[in-house]
């Protein structure tokens, strides 16, 4: 698990200042992968208790723009993020509990992640979304 010395090297090499709540933030992402807002400002809180939601959520927009963490929002679910960015893995989620994990790129012959026609974009990513059960929800595991 990264130091707050790395994290802080991550900062300034972001080109952002390094302060306690983004310290605080890297270290809750980092700790908590796929977490959401709600999760990641209560481990936020619990080092730092006076940090506002918005503090948080102001410190979670600056770290996205600046690629420090990646946010995710799969369908009929709250925004989620976590801090392995910048190798395009995708997720899997459960449909019975939300239970969200990573899933290395494709491999093999994979037509549907690369765009037939890209309308002028140059693209950098592609967002690909497994779903279906998780092993704590499948009927075989109970």
């Amino acid at each position: 698990m990264p130091s707050t010395t790395d994290f802080a090297r991550q900062l300034r090499l972001a080109d952002l200042r390094v302060t306690q709540p983004r310290i605080a933030v890297l270290e809750a992402v980092q700790a908590n992968p796929h977490a959401d807002t709600e999760t990641i400002l209560a481990a936020v809180r619990g080092v730092l208790p006076r940090v506002s939601q918005q503090a948080v959520y102001d410190v979670l927009h600056a770290m996205t723009a600046a690629g420090l963490v990646r946010r995710i929002q799969p369908s009929g679910s709250l925004a989620r993020y976590e801090s392995r960015v910048g190798d395009n893995h995708h997720h899997v989620v459960c449909r019975s509990c939300g239970a969200i994990a990573d899933v290395d790129c494709a491999v093999g012959d994979t037509p549907c992640l690369t765009a037939s026609h890209d309308n002028g974009f140059r693209v950098d990513e592609a967002e690909l979304i497994f779903w279906g059960t998780c092993p704590d929800c499948s009927p075989s595991h109970r």
